[in-house]
């Protein structure tokens, strides 16, 4: 196997499992939001951005691609790839936990606004706890390519 094979899987991990767990999260939200609609529809603008919250993830998983993206070309070294690979498999695997969960703690601010609750602003302070995670494992990743440009 060639270096750069490695570090297209930790692309791969990075991408697919920061994506996955968007879904899975944004799904959560959604379907809480649907069913606090039906308690109280009057509320939809703040049940869309709790429901949204959790789709950050995916996109820091894309954004990680292009901090390193520079430092994939063919004959790389294999330091160089295993660095890539675990940024990868690190941003891929913090991104898919925190946004599950944080598609459950906006879920549970969005059944609380549709029961009549004002916990819209508690529930974003609340959100943000598994979202830093996430920004801290992309702040790692832009870091790792950093060191790589410096070789």
């Amino acid at each position: 196997m060639q270096p750069i094979v490695l570090a297209y899987i930790g692309v791969g991990l990075m991408i697919g499992l920061a994506g996955i767990g968007s879904a899975f999260g944004v799904t959560i939200t959604g379907n809480a939001s649907i069913g606090a609609m039906k308690k109280n529809p009057d509320a939809f603008g703040n049940y869309m951005v709790l429901s949204a919250l959790p789709g950050t993830q995916g996109l820091y998983g894309f954004l990680g691609y292009f901090l390193i993206a520079k430092h994939l070309i063919p004959g790389m070294e294999w330091t160089a790839a295993a660095a890539i690979f675990g940024a990868g498999l690190a941003l891929g695997a913090v991104g898919l936990l925190s946004a599950i969960r944080q598609g459950q703690v906006c879920a549970n601010g969005i059944a609380g606004i549709g029961s009549g609750y004002d916990v819209f602003g508690k529930t974003l302070i609340l959100a943000v706890f598994p979202e830093l995670y996430a920004i801290i494992a992309l702040a790692a990743t832009f870091w790792i390519g950093r060191t790589l440009g410096l070789g």
